[in-house]
């Protein structure tokens, strides 16, 4: 349901956001299937991977291609001014792009996950929204925001003859914005309920009380704020620092900042992530442990 620049960015930030709320899960069905001696059951089976596949399947793809059909200049960013100038076999990559996508987001996230690295995994989802808001904030060409808030390619051409606030008016009328409210109340209504019920569940598995460091809601508050939240931000600082400085130097300048920022030991980032209780020990530490053991074959 976004512009199919950035949709493959999406896709694989949601694999990897739905794996690393389901971490505890991951790791609980690992043991269960190691529990049982000789594995029985796929890799496959796995229902959170099955939902996130669903999810991808059911909800974007769809609403995917309904925007591709109502609006083909602003899905595609007005690359293309109507449906004559879309490939027909683009379609079809696009749909098993998506559906792709969230897989290998999911895989990522999930093998990280698994041996202890979770908050490498936690990265996984902050690159792919920096590159998702990055798309519709900067582009290519650095006109990503303008591209955004036009509808067709006529508007896009206009926008130096016309003020910001009348463009947005006319993006906040259109039917294509409509459509947006609409297709986005279900599908980013779900993703939210989705992320936040897998963390719940997996706050409810033994040990996680020991990791989580703060309440519930405020748990939630920082898991939404770091993995939604911290990349928009840094797309538009990103976006900034490069109109400014011109894009080689503003985007080296940006890395330096982003690199401090996440992955010095000390950063305030690894800090909340440390509050929120997302594993961060491999899926076999404990395996001995009474209770898992006792929950397995139970």
């Amino acid at each position: 349901m976004i512009q199919i620049q950035a949709a493959l960015f999406w896709a694989y930030a949601i694999g990897a956001t739905f794996a690393l709320s389901a971490g505890r899960q991951l790791q609980w069905w690992e043991r269960s299937v190691h529990g049982e001696g000789v594995r029985t059951r796929s890799r496959a089976a796995n229902p959170y991977l099955a939902l996130t596949l669903l999810f991808a399947a059911v909800l974007m793809v769809p609403t995917g291609l309904f925007l591709l059909w109502q609006n083909p200049s602003w899905a595609t960013m007005h690359v293309a001014r109507g449906h004559d100038g879309i490939w027909a076999g683009f379609v079809l990559f696009y749909a098993g792009g998506i559906v792709v996508g969230a897989l290998l987001g999911f895989l990522a996230a999930q093998a990280l996950v698994l041996v202890g690295a979770g908050y490498w995994a936690y990265l996984q989802c902050v690159g792919g929204y920096f590159l998702l808001f990055g798309t519709l904030i900067h582009g290519w060409d650095g006109n990503g925001y303008r591209r955004m808030l036009t509808t067709n390619s006529a508007a896009y051409k206009d926008w130096p003859k016309d003020s910001v606030v009348n463009h947005v008016l006319d993006f906040l009328t259109s039917g294509t914005f409509l459509a947006l409210l609409v297709l986005g109340a279900a599908v980013i209504g779900t993703m939210l309920l989705t992320e936040i019920g897998w963390l719940v569940e997996g706050w409810k598995l033994p040990g996680a009380d020991e990791d989580r460091k703060v309440p519930r809601v405020v748990a939630v508050a920082i898991a939404g704020a770091g993995v939604h939240g911290l990349p928009f931000v840094g797309a538009l600082g990103a976006s900034v620092l490069m109109h400014l400085l011109g894009g080689p130097l503003g985007l080296a300048l940006f890395a330096v900042l982003a690199g401090f920022a996440l992955l010095a030991r000390r950063s305030p980032v690894r800090w909340l992530y440390g509050l929120v209780g997302v594993p961060a020990r491999h899926w076999k530490a404990g395996l001995d442990d009474p209770v898992l053991t006792s929950g397995r074959s139970g």
